[in-house]
C-alpha cells in the first residue's frame, strides 16, 4: 500500500470513528490538526501526498499525522514491493480484523447512535479484543450487567424507569 493509500484510509476510518458517517476531507484533517493539536498542514500538501505527487513526507509531518490519527508513525510510509500483510503477528492481524469488523458493525447501525458508538469506540481501543474477551465475562456473572449498567450510565436507567 502507498503511503498516499493510506492516508486515504486513515480519514475513512477516522471519518467513521469520530461518526462522520463518511471519510473527513483533507480540509477537516487540517482543521483537526489545528484544533486539536495545535499545528498546521496544508490541505495542498495532504493532496499531493494522496495523489503520489508528493511520495515522502517531512518527519514533522509523519508525526504530525501520526498524532492526528493515532497510529506508529512508522506505518506512514509507502510499503515495501512484495509486501504482505500475513507478515504481521496472528494476533496483530486478528485486532486488524476486529477493529475493521467493528467500524462496520457500527455504520451498519447508524439508526441506532448509541449502538454506533459504542461500537465504534470498541474499534478505537488499542486491545478491542481484550475488550470483548472482558465483555463475556461480565456476561456470564449473574447480575453483573444489570449492575454495571445501573452505576455506570444513571442517567439511562432513569430513562427506563420513566
Amino acid at each position: 500500500m502507498t503511503l498516499g493509500e493510506k492516508l486515504k484510509y486513515l480519514r475513512e476510518v477516522e471519518g467513521a470513528l469520530r461518526g462522520l458517517g463518511r471519510e473527513m476531507t483533507q480540509k477537516e484533517v487540517v482543521v483537526a490538526a489545528k484544533s486539536e493539536l495545535k499545528e498546521s498542514i496544508s490541505q495542498s500538501y495532504l493532496s499531493q501526498i494522496e495523489s503520489g505527487n508528493r511520495p515522502h513526507l517531512t518527519n514533522s509531518t509523519r508525526q504530525l499525522l501520526a498524532r492526528l490519527f493515532k497510529v506508529h508513525p512508522g506505518y506512514l510510509v509507502d510499503d515495501p514491493e512484495g509486501y504482505h500483510t500475513e507478515l504481521i503477528s496472528d494476533l496483530r492481524h486478528v485486532e486488524d480484523q476486529l477493529d475493521e469488523w467493528l467500524v462496520d458493525g457500527g455504520e451498519r447501525f447508524r439508526s441506532d447512535p448509541a449502538l454506533m458508538q459504542a461500537l465504534l469506540t470498541l474499534a478505537r481501543h488499542n486491545d478491542s479484543r481484550k475488550c470483548l474477551l472482558l465483555l463475556a465475562l461480565i456476561i456470564d456473572t449473574p447480575g453483573l450487567i444489570d449492575r454495571l449498567f445501573q452505576v455506570l450510565n444513571p442517567a439511562e436507567q432513569r430513562k427506563e424507569i420513566a
